[in-house]
């Protein structure tokens, strides 16, 4: 399961809105003949590729499966009848399928006379898929907020100077992030200042993401903006109630209810999520994450520190509804990686303890 849980993580960035899965098969002497994952949306799932390369040696044998093996016919068929056909007499899954329209492999399995098992390194395997788990069972993105900073918590220098806090090692590093990403988010500050190109650049056969620009009023993004290329597809998120004359520069839109200030993160959210995004690298400025942040939204930080100290400057984050210390977002630092002279550190919030309601007295 294990080696299962490896290859699920291959598929990465590339799968969506369809779940990573690693799968491998034993013969009926317990030897390993076959192993696969699911490589892309469309094509063949996991259980497949490794059955494929199992052959007949997979008759009698058992499949180990990073999540329940799916019930339904999609763009291909369901994976629980390969299974039967191809003579497996015993399936150990890790995770439970929480999609409706594909939940029940196990059931059928064991209709069909098939032993069935699950719970098999089951954190593990969720801690792999745990972007499409999430989008699941919330109907929207999971987000990651990614940013770059000082020491002491800036992201520019006092005259807004900012290439290059952290080194080489970490800006490849997030070219990682981006290739596991369903699609990128910036907001207009970043697209004025630094007219980024939000695509994978050094990592061979990489999906790129869908590269979004938060542009409220369609002010930022002109033409000729490296996000307008063709190396991607690109959406520019605009407010529904902009004239068309006021986005007819931009190739394609996304139109999204206003909030208070700005736009609507969650509109913005299950739009995407609408357009096939199980997964966000939110690279947006300290204003585009505190709208995030304020909003929920954010699922994981991952935020790389440079031994550097600016003193002043703008701060990585800012505006996120936060105005007194016991309202602070509490975060479990799960990782923490050094990447040459810099530190990558990884955390996700902390559970919000339920209000407990006053007692009256009597």
């Amino acid at each position: 399961m294990r080696r299962a849980i490896e290859l699920a993580a291959l598929g990465l960035g590339s799968t969506s809105p369809n779940p990573v899965v690693g799968c491998v098969i034993l013969d009926a002497s317990g030897e390993r003949v076959g192993e696969g994952y699911h490589q892309r949306a469309g094509g063949p799932h996991a259980e497949v590729h490794a059955l494929r390369a199992a052959g007949e040696q997979a008759r009698g044998g058992t499949a180990l499966v990073t999540l329940e093996p799916c019930n339904h016919t999609g763009r291909t068929g369901p994976c629980v009848q390969a299974l039967i056909d191809a003579g497996i007499t015993r399936v150990v899954y890790a995770v439970g399928d929480p999609n409706p329209t594909a939940t029940g492999g196990a059931g059928r399995l064991r209709d069909a006379g098939v032993e069935v098992a699950s719970g098999l390194l089951e954190d593990e395997a969720a801690a792999g898929n745990t972007a499409w788990l999430t989008s699941v069972r919330t109907s929207r993105p999971y987000v990651t907020w990614k940013y770059a900073a000082t020491l002491d918590g800036r992201i520019a220098a006092a005259d807004r100077t900012s290439r290059w806090i952290t080194s080489a090692g970490s800006r490849a590093d997030v070219h990682r992030l981006r290739a596991e990403a369903d699609a990128v988010v910036v907001g207009s500050g970043t697209a004025r200042t630094d007219d980024p190109h939000l695509a994978v650049r050094g990592i061979d056969g990489a999906t790129q993401p869908l590269r979004v620009v938060v542009d409220t009023n369609a002010t930022a993004v002109r033409p000729g903006a490296r996000v307008l290329d063709d190396a991607a597809r690109t959406l520019v998120a605009v407010a529904a109630d902009l004239g068309p004359d006021a986005t007819a520069h931009l190739p394609a839109v996304l139109r999204v209810k206003r909030a208070a200030t700005g736009l609507d993160i969650p509109a913005l959210l299950a739009a995407l999520y609408d357009d096939g995004v199980r997964s966000v690298l939110l690279e947006g400025g300290p204003t585009l994450a505190g709208a995030f942040v304020a909003a929920g939204a954010v699922d994981r930080i991952v935020g790389y520190l440079a031994p550097v100290l600016l003193g002043a400057g703008p701060a990585a984050l800012t505006d996120a509804g936060i105005t007194t210390i016991t309202e602070a977002l509490r975060l479990d630092v799960t990782e923490t990686v050094r990447i040459g002279p810099d530190l990558r550190v990884t955390a996700v919030p902390l559970p919000t303890a339920p209000v407990t309601p006053a007692s009256k007295e009597h």
